[in-house]
Parts: structure tokens; sequence; C-alpha cells
């Protein structure tokens, strides 16, 4: 597995969270999502053989938040 971090914009609520939590846990090859919304920090773990970034911030995009690059 594999971490990486996602700098997700436009989250104000636990349900901001829920939905990040949510579009990242259908993307196959991802394991464990942890969402800090104060800071806006998104850990993911991968399957670097099944996603990778592009793909997760894709998830983010279409669940309605922005990922700062």
């Amino acid at each position: 597995m594999q971490t990486i971090t996602l700098d997700v914009k436009g989250m104000t609520c636990m349900g901001c969270v829920a939905s990040v939590k949510r579009a990242l846990g259908a993307v196959a090859g991802v394991g464990n999502v942890d969402v800090v919304l104060e800071t806006g920090k998104v850990t993911v773990e991968i399957d670097p053989q099944k996603t990778g970034a592009a793909q997760l911030g894709a998830a983010v995009s279409d669940a309605g938040y922005d990922v700062a690059h």
C-alpha cells in the first residue's frame, strides 16, 4: 500500500467529510481514507497498481470539491 495526501478545498461540515470519504472509497484500490475537516487534508491508502492521484482527484472533483495541486 502507498499513502497519498490530498489538499481538498470546499469542505465545510461533517457531511462534506462523509461525501469525500464515500467518493474515495468507491475508487478501486483504495484502502483507508482519513479526512481532517479543519485542514482539508485527506490521507488515502491505495494500491498503486490499481489507482493513483489522478483517479483520486477525479473522484473528489466529481463529488463537488476542489483538489489543490
